[in-house]
């Protein structure tokens, strides 16, 4: 069975981190920035690994981060593999980013998405992000991007829509050979 593991990361990862962020954001940041999101005790980031039968280690999949600013968690990154992409993997990381907003306490999450990434947006919509507002040329290229923004991180209600889209996602993960936890 094919194992992945939701956890935080580790300076001996930066490595494989950096490649990962080169293969999913073309460069976004660099070690040393991964770095200070490490040794930061308001930030959580977090990767995906995939252990395949009989390997010892497993492979960096994927990236997520966010930061904690007073009440809100600040989603900065969430990215899978092109190659892992479509199997749930992504919405699996952002609800261990949630849990672990709820966990600290805040209260709103928020990030920025490309407004040509549908996709995205299609998945936050799940998660009951809605569109706060728009900031003109965010990106390097010269692309919007849409401010998200989520409420009631510590109503019952969201604990248990998050419990909600966990159970989802293990019944579909367990139509593939995937095995997924969380440290």
């Amino acid at each position: 069975m094919i194992c992945v593991t939701c956890r935080a990361v580790l300076t001996l990862d930066l490595p494989d981190v950096v490649t990962l962020d080169h293969r999913c954001f073309g460069g976004l940041w660099s070690e040393d920035g991964y770095r200070r999101e490490i040794e930061s005790p308001n930030s959580d980031l977090l990767a995906l690994e995939i252990t395949h039968p009989g390997e010892e280690s497993g492979t960096i999949i994927g990236i997520g981060c966010a930061w904690a600013i007073l009440e809100e968690a600040h989603i900065t990154i969430l990215g899978i593999d092109p190659t892992y992409q479509g199997r749930g993997l992504g919405q699996w990381l952002l609800t261990c980013l949630l849990g672990i907003a709820s966990d600290r306490g805040l209260t709103h999450a928020t990030l920025e998405v490309r407004q040509s990434n549908h996709i995205a947006q299609t998945i936050y919509a799940k998660f009951g992000f809605t569109v706060a507002g728009e900031r003109r040329n965010y990106y390097a290229d010269g692309e919007s991007a849409f401010i998200l923004w989520k409420s009631g991180l510590q109503h019952p209600d969201f604990t248990k829509a998050l419990q909600e889209q966990r159970d989802r996602l293990s019944g579909r993960f367990s139509t593939q050979p995937l095995q997924i936890r969380s440290q």
